[in-house]
């Protein structure tokens, strides 16, 4: 009987400290979004390097998400235009570093679509933690 209290006290400290393992802190970066028409671009100005392959983005319009979100790096999805550019196309780097614009349009397929005057919202994270919660208003060209 002893010899399991010590096994489910010993399991339970060893969960514990795995649970509470420090992770890799998430990347510290500057950006900023702008979107015109179908056209959504986010410049990193500063900071650490984004790994892109950890990357998610996640974009609204007037607080409601896109039906598709960018599955980055990709070049042909549902729901946005081939092609993306910068690090978010499947054919770049994987690291979108300082001076790198990403950019990718929605297609009209895509709901809500992108329209002028509507408000866009792109929250990116890398390994689930919060990198950058931008917004922004959609101009025409």
């Amino acid at each position: 009987m002893l010899l399991i209290a010590i096994t489910v006290v010993l399991a339970g400290g060893v969960a514990t400290a795995t649970l509470d393992a420090p992770t890799e802190p998430a990347p510290s970066a500057v950006l900023s979004l702008s979107a015109t028409d179908d056209r959504v671009s986010i410049y990193h100005r500063g900071g650490d390097p984004i790994d892109v392959a950890a990357a998610t983005v996640r974009v609204r319009v007037d607080g409601e998400p896109l039906d598709e979100q960018p599955p980055v790096p990709f070049f042909s999805a549902a729901g946005f235009r081939p092609g993306p550019t910068g690090p978010f196309n499947a054919a770049s780097d994987d690291a979108w570093r300082a001076g790198d614009t990403a950019t990718f349009r929605v297609a009209g397929t895509n709901d809500p679509t992108l329209a002028p005057g509507r408000t866009v919202t792109v929250e990116i994270a890398v390994d689930g933690q919060p990198v950058a919660s931008l917004e922004t208003v959609v101009e025409s060209e």
